[in-house]
């Protein structure tokens, strides 16, 4: 099969979101552990936090390397398209949780990793520290290696793989490198910063991520025969804008689009955004701190996440 030069933007721009959503979190955390650390005199303890952070940078890196290179070995056969749905169906329902986990927790992680950080040293501190960076990254690692695995496989409809690979590479470093510099900046402040719009804004997005990976898998069962309900095309307009130009495909990558949908595709992808943002935006309002009622001091648990010096 002859494929024309695929577009790079999409893969980029998923890449990216995902990479610099990730990172700032697994990021932010450190940074927290690291300042606390300091702040207590422990700073001897850097290097076996870093460590953790290397071996689960290692591990997940080896892991989907190898799960990649696996399934490549399937390439389009049966048994790729079945792992390609459970990597959507997986992608979707990871990305959604811990997009509200990340709402629900965000007010309290200081205050929570600084009480894991002291049963830490109390214990083996060497042992127990590296062993929280190495959970606290590999946590946000896996679950980077799943959204990119799924990236991987929408993207190969569009190309081959190292068509689009400059793409998917150019977005995870440039998303890495800005969350890794945004924490580093918030580590050398070390003041109050109030990261809830951000985690707003970038939670709806990928909600809207989610859903369109939960249409693509809905289109693979349909392919496999295990979804024959909705399958009657609602329209097509390949004729005005196709999945394989740069623009379809961007539209694609970030909102979900498909050419041809079927009834079922679309039954998923709205239910899914619309639950998903509406829950999203009600869980928000409802977790909002009230307004101090007085100039004093406020808890540590009604901030929003923050590092301290």
């Amino acid at each position: 099969m002859n494929y024309v030069q695929p577009p790079v933007g999409a893969p980029m721009i998923q890449t990216f979101v995902i990479f610099l959503r990730e990172g700032i979190e697994a990021s932010l955390i450190i940074s927290i552990l690291l300042s606390y650390l300091d702040k207590v005199g422990l700073r001897r303890h850097f290097r076996d936090v870093f460590l953790g952070v290397a071996a689960a940078m290692v591990l997940v890196t080896v892991g989907g390397v190898a799960a990649f290179l696996l399934i490549d070995t399937y390439a389009g056969s049966t048994a790729q398209t079945i792992f390609e749905t459970v990597t959507y169906v997986l992608a979707a329902a990871v990305l959604t949780s811990m997009t509200f986990w990340m709402q629900s927790h965000s007010r309290t992680m200081s205050a929570d990793l600084r009480r894991r950080s002291d049963a830490a040293i109390e214990g083996r501190a060497r042992f127990g520290l590296g062993f929280l960076a190495f959970t606290a990254v590999g946590r946000e690692g896996v679950e980077t290696m799943v959204f990119t695995l799924a990236i991987v496989f929408a993207s190969t409809r569009q190309g081959p793989v190292h068509a689009q690979g400059r793409g998917l590479l150019i977005g995870a470093a440039l998303g890495m490198a800005l969350a890794m510099g945004l924490a580093y900046a918030i580590f050398r402040m070390g003041r109050r910063i109030d990261l809830g719009k951000f985690f707003r804004v970038l939670g709806i997005v990928l909600i809207f991520f989610a859903a369109g990976l939960a249409a693509d898998a809905v289109e693979n069962m349909q392919e496999l025969g295990w979804l024959p309900v909705g399958r009657q095309v609602l329209w097509d307009t390949s004729g005005m804008l196709t999945q394989d130009s740069a623009l379809g495909d961007v539209f694609h990558a970030m909102l979900g689009y498909a050419e041809r949908p079927t009834v079922l595709q679309a039954v998923v992808w709205t239910a899914f955004v619309a639950i998903g943002i509406t829950s999203f935006v009600m869980r928000g309002r409802r977790g909002r701190p009230s307004p101090p009622a007085s100039s004093g001091g406020s808890s540590e648990a009604a901030q929003p996440v923050l590092v301290a010096s």
